[in-house]
């Protein structure tokens, strides 16, 4: 039987959805992240999709994208990853970046997209620290694309290390799906 949450979530496309999540929980616990409005474009097994508007919260001094408001946009499409797989193995863990290493390529003066097409190897992370308790790591690549004037560019790239532990300190099978 459905609750009357789940029934209300399953009615919301996954874009509005997972923007209201994400939003609640930068309220409840990172408020930086609220600060800089993102909004999920796409989420799914593959792939993460956030977008972060350039407006007077996200400019610099030259009126482009900050590049704190940058690092912002890598870490939350890292973290909705591996949030998004924790969420379907409906496990205890709980992640962190360790380090972030930046090259940035153009001035992003438009909106910025950030995409993480890493899905598939996050979710697998996850199964091993489920399975076995311990802390997992492993790098992670987002990229970020500026909209402006009606083309996309990439202005930088990001490499994170995500590291997770399963918070419950229990080891168990890993579920699969």
């Amino acid at each position: 039987m459905t609750t009357v949450l789940q029934t209300a979530q399953d009615l919301l496309p996954t874009k509005v959805r997972e923007t209201i999540l994400l939003r609640a929980y930068a309220a409840l616990k990172i408020p930086m992240i609220g600060y800089t409005r993102p909004v999920v474009e796409a989420l799914d097994a593959e792939h993460c999709v956030v977008r972060i508007p350039l407006c007077r919260r996200t400019k610099n001094h030259v009126r482009s994208m900050y590049f704190g408001a940058l690092a912002v946009g890598a870490d939350v499409t890292g973290g909705m990853m591996a949030m998004y797989w924790t969420r379907q193995r409906k496990s205890g863990v709980v992640g962190v970046f360790k380090d972030l290493h930046a090259d940035f390529l153009a001035r992003p003066d438009g909106d910025v997209v950030f995409t993480c097409d890493e899905g598939r190897v996050i979710g697998e992370l996850v199964d091993r620290a489920v399975a076995s308790g311990e802390r997992v790591e492993l790098p992670i690549h987002v990229s970020a694309r500026a909209l402006a004037k009606g083309e996309q560019r990439e202005v930088a790239r990001f490499t994170m290390m995500l590291s997770i532990k399963n918070s419950t300190g229990k080891r168990r099978e890993a579920t699969q799906g």
